[in-house]
C-alpha cells in the first residue's frame, strides 16, 4: 500500500511517523491527483463561471442613512441593527503601539464589533473511498465577481437564530452535534484583527456516511482537496473561509 511504502521510507530516514504523520501522508496523496468521482476540474470551473454569469444580484453603494433597519446611535455613533444582532460598527482607540509603524502615538479607527462567532463548516463525504468536500457558489455583496466558492455552511449566530426573519441556512443541522455526521475538525479561529474586534468563528469539517443521501441544490458542488488547491490558483475564485478551513488538512 502506498501509505505504508511512504511510511517505511520516512522511518528509514529517521522520521518518527505517528498518527498525525499518517494523516499528513493521506492528505498529501489526496492533494496530488484529481480523483473526483463526480466532477472533473474543467467542469467545476465552467459550472462556477456560469453561476457568476447567471447571478442577478445587484450591489449599489448607498449612504448609511439609507440602510433599512440599521441605525446610528446618537450617544456613541455606533452603527447597529434593529434586532440587536449581526454586528455593530464601533470605534476603538489604540495606544502604546511601539511595535507599529506609527510609533507610540497610536491611532483611532472604526471596527466591526459586538459580533458573536458563527460557524464556517464543510461537509465531507467519501465517494468510492475518495474524500469529497461540498462547497457552494455563494453571493456576497463585497465579493469580487459577486460569487466565490464558499463553505457548505457560512452562517453567523444571527443567521442561525434567524434574526433576519428568513430561513435557517441549508445543512446547518449537520454542524449541530448531528447523528448524521462525524466531526473531523472543530476549532475556534480568529478573524482579521485589523477589521474585526475580538471576533472568531467556529471552523468545522464534518463527515457524513458514504450512503447518506443529501439533497444538493444547484448552487452546491462536490470537489476534492486536489481540486480546491488547483482552484486557488485562479484569482478571486475560492473564498477566504474555504482557504482557512482546508489549511487544517
Amino acid at each position: 500500500m502506498l501509505i505504508d511504502e511512504i511510511k517505511e521510507i520516512l522511518e528509514k530516514n529517521g522520521y518518527n511517523v505517528d498518527s498525525d504523520s499518517i494523516l499528513r501522508i493521506k492528505t498529501m496523496i489526496e492533494s496530488i491527483r484529481d480523483d473526483n468521482q463526480i466532477n472533473k476540474l474543467d467542469y467545476i470551473i465552467n459550472w462556477f463561471k456560469e453561476k457568476r454569469e447567471e447571478s442577478d444580484m445587484i450591489v449599489e453603494e448607498v449612504g448609511i442613512n439609507e440602510l433599512d433597519k440599521w441605525d446610528i446611535e446618537n450617544e456613541t455613533g455606533n452603527i447597529t441593527h434593529d434586532s440587536g444582532g449581526f454586528f455593530q460598527v464601533i470605534g476603538v482607540k489604540v495606544t502604546n503601539t511601539f511595535d507599529r509603524e506609527v510609533g507610540k502615538k497610536g491611532w483611532t479607527q472604526p471596527m466591526i464589533g459586538k459580533n458573536p462567532g458563527g460557524i464556517l463548516g464543510i461537509i465531507m463525504k467519501r465517494v468510492n473511498g475518495v474524500p469529497h468536500y461540498l462547497l457552494q457558489a455563494k453571493a456576497e455583496p463585497g465579493n469580487i465577481g459577486k460569487l466565490q466558492l464558499s463553505p457548505t455552511l457560512q452562517a453567523t449566530t444571527s443567521n442561525l437564530l434567524k434574526a433576519h426573519g428568513g430561513s435557517k441556512p441549508l445543512f446547518a443541522e449537520y454542524f449541530d452535534e448531528s447523528e448524521n455526521a462525524k466531526t473531523i475538525y472543530a476549532k475556534w479561529q480568529s478573524e482579521d484583527g485589523g477589521r474585526f474586534h475580538l471576533k472568531s468563528n467556529y471552523n468545522m469539517i464534518v463527515e457524513v456516511e458514504d450512503n447518506e443521501e443529501l439533497k444538493i441544490p444547484d448552487s452546491f458542488i462536490w470537489v476534492t482537496l486536489y481540486q480546491i488547491k488547483q482552484l486557488m490558483k485562479i484569482e478571486n475564485f475560492v473564498g477566504p473561509h474555504v482557504r482557512g478551513i482546508i489549511s487544517y488538512l
